[in-house]
């Protein structure tokens, strides 16, 4: 809820306000902050982008690079999501195909906010993953999905979209 410095990032609940940002932001799922504490919050790329530093000293946003290198390790994109998925039906919807979470990752489904109406969508089958990554016309990220084992990986995300954040450290 705060860079680096100490200034808070403001948290949008007003839907019709979310999509027209271009600056940092975040978003308890269905502005409920209880989903927060299971599932994190939803940030957009602006915050990742900030240079406060969205994630604490010593830790940085990992860039499209520092995924690939974990999905490669993981065995690849088509296998590598199921080892970054938490396990079992606690928080992910059925079948949560190829979960085992044997890199630790512990990934969970924690949908998105969509830029559009700044709607909450896809919780528990979804969760999305921001690098760090610029690609002009959109940022780099990564998506794992309740019905498979694959990481997804795109690079024209919608900046204004809120997605997870993950922090590496350095």
């Amino acid at each position: 809820t705060h860079y680096n410095d100490g200034d808070e990032i403001p948290n949008i609940t007003n839907n019709g306000d979310w999509g027209g940002l271009s600056t940092g932001a975040y978003g308890d799922y269905d502005n409920n902050p209880t989903n927060s504490e299971t599932y994190g919050r939803l940030y957009n790329w602006y915050t990742v982008y900030d240079s406060r530093g969205v994630c604490p000293e010593g830790w940085h946003v990992p860039s499209d690079n520092e995924y690939t290198i974990l999905t490669d390790y993981l065995g690849g994109t088509s296998v590598a999501g199921g080892k970054m998925k938490e396990e079992g039906l606690d928080h992910w919807n059925s079948p949560n195909t190829g979960a085992t979470n044997e890199s630790g990752f512990t990934g969970l489904p924690s949908g998105y906010r969509r830029k559009l109406d700044g709607n909450y969508i896809n919780m528990g089958n979804l969760g999305y993953f921001w690098a760090s990554t610029d690609n002009n016309s959109g940022a780099w990220k990564r998506q794992l999905k309740y019905d498979n084992s694959t990481v997804n990986r795109s690079s024209g995300a919608n900046k204004r979209n809120g997605f997870s954040i993950r922090c590496l450290k350095d």
